[in-house]
């Protein structure tokens, strides 16, 4: 849910510029969770949650790279077809995908089919497994911690990039990984519960 779309977005590509809207639940959410079913339950069960499972966090690095560019409701339509197809993200098997399994991939509508993109997850996959510290340590080394940071109000309280995320783009970079931009790390960062950028007033801010 980032304040730009130059790279990506994340839930934020909705039309509202509303922060919160009361849901027939009587919940206050963030107003891009009243979009789309799917973004509802995708902000009440995960967004914002502390993740820490290096598989679920490979799993979002990807997902958040296919979706540069797009809106991220359509890779949560899409994420059943892309865990079948990148074998439920295990680094260890994604990381044997060979350049027919690229071929075979990109005649898959149910995923995006980005050769470049395809190939980044297969290459990230190759990358966590030539780390020399753990993928929850390394991503959440990056993690601003709890220094003092007033809530989002408005659209406008929300960063595109930070220098967090900054780091933590060239850092993966620097190891390999692709699709990793400074706005793609900062939606990652927010998916993850690095930072928690849930307006003001939503019933998940500050759980």
């Amino acid at each position: 849910m980032s304040a730009s779309t130059d790279e990506a977005a994340s839930p934020a590509e909705v039309p509202e510029r509303t922060a919160l809207v009361v849901g027939a639940d009587g919940l206050a959410r963030c107003s891009w969770a009243a979009s789309d079913p799917e973004y509802q339950r995708y902000h009440d069960e995960e967004w914002g949650r502390p993740q820490h499972d290096p598989r679920a966090l490979y799993e979002k690095l990807c997902l958040e790279g296919f979706q540069a560019g797009l809106s991220w409701i359509t890779i949560l339509r899409r994420r059943p077809a892309f865990r079948e197809d990148f074998l439920n993200f295990e680094p260890e098997k994604v990381a044997g995908m060979t350049e027919s399994d690229v071929e075979r991939l990109l005649q898959d509508a149910r995923i995006i089919r980005h050769r470049g993109k395809i190939e980044a997850t297969i290459a990230n996959a190759r990358a966590v497994l030539a780390l020399d510290v753990p993928l929850e340590e390394l991503m959440w080394g990056f993690a601003p911690g709890h220094r003092e940071r007033r809530r989002p109000r408005s659209w406008g309280d929300v960063p595109a990039v930070t220098p967090e995320s900054t780091a933590m783009s060239k850092e993966l970079r620097r190891r390999g990984f692709r699709f990793v931009g400074p706005t793609t790390m900062y939606a990652l960062m927010q998916s993850t519960g690095m930072v928690d950028d849930h307006f003001e007033g939503c019933f998940r801010a500050g759980e």
